[in-house]
């Protein structure tokens, strides 16, 4: 059984992907399941209906996910393809500590099945463009990284898993760093997220940028393990027809390596496990 469980359409201003041309090229990928996530990151963005207050990257608009049109899109598909495929309702949340107020809005008034946290940028400063890293040591800016998202973790809990946990990698990728110099953050993290219930996610965007590691690194799936951590997802972070579902067989195949047994599809918040 083939699920993908982060996947963004054209509801995201990073893609164009149109949602029914996903759920359509999926089902003849084979894909079982698949919950749509697309990017919701208040402070660097505004809700649609702040049209006065909303950016532009040339002449795209950028702006948070347009709730009313994305929930009944997917509910419509639902319908569409009952009997092709499974598709759950979920976000990506890029949480800031000063953003936590409007996420949690956000949660309380649209039911999901499946919500990803991530840290994508800190103080509306972007990791991406290396505006975050700018003017700091690796030590510091991989310190602050890991410190947000410790404290993030535990003000807000309406959340399913951290995505892809050492995202900053991505946009550093030095030998060894990021693991060794942090290994007790990380801990303490994965400690915090057990007791808490939640999960994390293997992202396949790891082979796509050429990473030394999957995206956590097996370091981190190891210590997640050892610590007891059993929620674990598997998404492609695709944006285009040319990364969906792509290596999550292989992904499971790594996982059984690790000695783990399970993975995870979400329904209403809550887990659900499958055999690996």
């Amino acid at each position: 059984m083939i699920c993908d469980y982060h996947v963004h359409t054209n509801f995201s201003d990073d893609s164009e992907y149109i949602m029914e041309s996903v759920i359509t090229d999926a089902i003849k990928m084979g894909i079982s399941e698949i919950c749509f996530t697309d990017h919701v990151d208040y402070g660097i963005k505004v809700d649609w209906e702040q049209s006065d207050m909303i950016k532009h990257d040339e002449n795209t608009p950028i702006y948070n996910v347009n709730y009313p049109l994305y929930f009944k899109e997917i509910e419509r598909l639902q319908i569409k393809y009952s009997n092709e495929i499974r598709i759950k309702k979920g976000l990506e949340f890029g949480v800031q500590m000063h953003t936590i107020k409007s996420f949690q809005k956000i949660f309380n008034l649209y039911p999901m099945d499946f919500v990803i946290l991530s840290i994508h940028q800190i103080n509306n400063k972007e990791f991406w463009t290396n505006e975050f890293q700018k003017g700091k040591t690796e030590k510091e800016y991989y310190y602050e990284y890991y410190q947000a998202m410790y404290d993030i973790i535990q003000n807000y809990h309406d959340y399913s898993v951290i995505g892809h946990m050492d995202l900053i990698r991505r946009y550093d990728n030095k030998d060894g760093f990021p693991f060794t110099n942090n290994e007790v953050m990380i801990r303490e993290i994965l400690k915090y997220i057990i007791k808490d219930g939640k999960g994390i996610e293997i992202n396949t965007s790891s082979h796509r940028y050429k990473l030394n590691d999957l995206t956590p690194s097996r370091n981190i799936l190891k210590i997640y393990k050892e610590l007891g951590g059993k929620i674990i997802t598997i998404g492609s972070d695709s944006h285009v027809h040319e990364d969906l579902g792509v290596y999550i067989n292989e992904t499971r195949l790594e996982l059984k390596k690790l000695g783990f047994e399970y993975y995870c599809t979400f329904e209403d918040m809550k887990p659900i496990y499958h055999k690996l």
